[in-house]
């Protein structure tokens, strides 16, 4: 499991003075960025083989400015092309969870524009940081 904390800033906010919803999904992307870094994969788009399937967040407490947020970042699934990374969004001071989230990442050829198989040595990283809850 990985970890990101963050600060939320004051313009994450919305009209009603908390964390707006499509805040999360930045915060999503850059746990997926950190966590594939942990992995030794950089930012080098030549050598990118990843491409976001699907993403959702569940929002289960309000959250606000100034605060800092704990995501946790882990994989649930495996399949032969694609798998599941999980986020529980915490907050750092109470560990209350704020929100749960989880993104379907696919294996992808950009060059060739199709899906592959997940490399045997790849699939051996993801492994070791699978949960099953």
């Amino acid at each position: 499991m990985e970890k990101l904390t963050i600060t939320t800033r004051f313009c994450e906010t919305d009209a009603l003075g908390h964390i707006n919803n499509t805040s999360y999904f930045i915060y999503l992307e850059e746990a997926r960025i950190k966590f594939f870094q942990q992995l030794g994969y950089g930012m080098n788009l030549q050598d990118w083989n990843f491409i976001l399937a699907s993403t959702k967040c569940d929002f289960l407490s309000q959250g606000y400015f100034n605060q800092k947020l704990v995501i946790s970042t882990y994989i649930s699934k495996i399949g032969s092309k694609s798998f599941q990374l999980e986020h529980d969004i915490t907050c750092d001071e109470t560990n209350v969870f704020i929100a749960k989230a989880n993104a379907i990442i696919v294996y992808f050829n950009f060059k060739e524009q199709r899906s592959e198989n997940i490399p045997d040595l790849f699939r051996a990283q993801l492994e070791n940081h699978l949960e099953v809850k």
